[in-house]
């Protein structure tokens, strides 16, 4: 058993969470709390109710989860809002939310743990927001049909626009969601992007400014950052840990 303060105040300090400005609403860090006392550390990427009835069934009263609860202005907690809160409260499970800092993360970042499963060795970061970069630009050693089958033994549903260089000579990561990276690409020098999601606009984008665009989904690409460090804490802690996966095809 490990005490919860001791477990956020670990988290706080990997994760670096106070150096990031965070979307509006984010709210990184401890956002529900349970007894003071943690016997089990679960990961998850959403704070959605199915994962945290999968907590409460798996006896998890530690859940850190990338995208959180709160992404908007306080709303009555009624309804589906009422059920997921409530589904922690009666299991006694702890809720930590780390979004941003975990695509950041030079080492458990989603971003870094991405590339290093594409063999990249990252060049230098990518994507500032408020004061800091969110991803990483690598230098390629793989043509651009060699880094599609990368990503296609890696991830269940891979997207390619294969509008640039058939060697790409950059490769930026950006997981989740690309849509702010694409027009940062050229500037930048770089001519392939490998990320989870784009709006529709960026084919012709693609086309006209001549990138690779490999979308491997939202869901799938911000798995690695909440298992890594669920995996630390319970190095750190001598606890057990499990990811509650939800299949998510998006």
């Amino acid at each position: 058993m490990a005490q919860l303060a001791d477990l956020v105040a670990y988290c706080d300090r990997r994760t670096r969470r106070t150096a990031f400005a965070d979307f509006p609403g984010a709210h990184n860090g401890l956002q529900v709390a349970n007894d003071g006392r943690v016997t089990r550390i679960g990961a998850a990427v959403d704070a959605g109710l199915a994962p945290f009835e999968q907590a409460a069934a798996a006896g998890v009263d530690f859940l850190i989860v990338h995208h959180g609860l709160f992404w908007e202005a306080p709303r009555p907690l009624t309804g589906p809002a009422y059920r997921k809160v409530a589904a922690l409260v009666r299991a006694n499970c702890a809720l930590y939310s780390s979004h941003l800092p975990l695509d950041a993360h030079p080492q458990i970042g989603n971003n870094a743990i991405l590339a290093r499963q594409l063999g990249l060795t990252p060049h230098r970061r990518f994507l500032e927001h408020e004061g800091e970069h969110i991803g990483l630009i690598a230098r390629s050693p793989h043509s651009r049909a060699g880094l599609r089958r990368r990503l296609e033994r890696l991830y269940p549903r891979v997207v390619a626009v294969e509008c640039g260089a058939a060697r790409p000579r950059r490769v930026a990561c950006c997981s989740g969601s690309g849509n702010s990276a694409v027009r940062a690409l050229v500037p930048a020098g770089v001519d392939t992007l490998v990320t989870g999601e784009l709006r529709e606009e960026w084919f012709n984008y693609a086309q006209e400014h001549r990138l690779n665009l490999f979308l491997c989904g939202h869901y799938a690409t911000e798995v690695h950052g909440v298992r890594a460090l669920a995996a630390e804490l319970a190095r750190k802690f001598r606890l057990p840990w499990e990811f509650l996966a939800t299949g998510n095809p998006l």
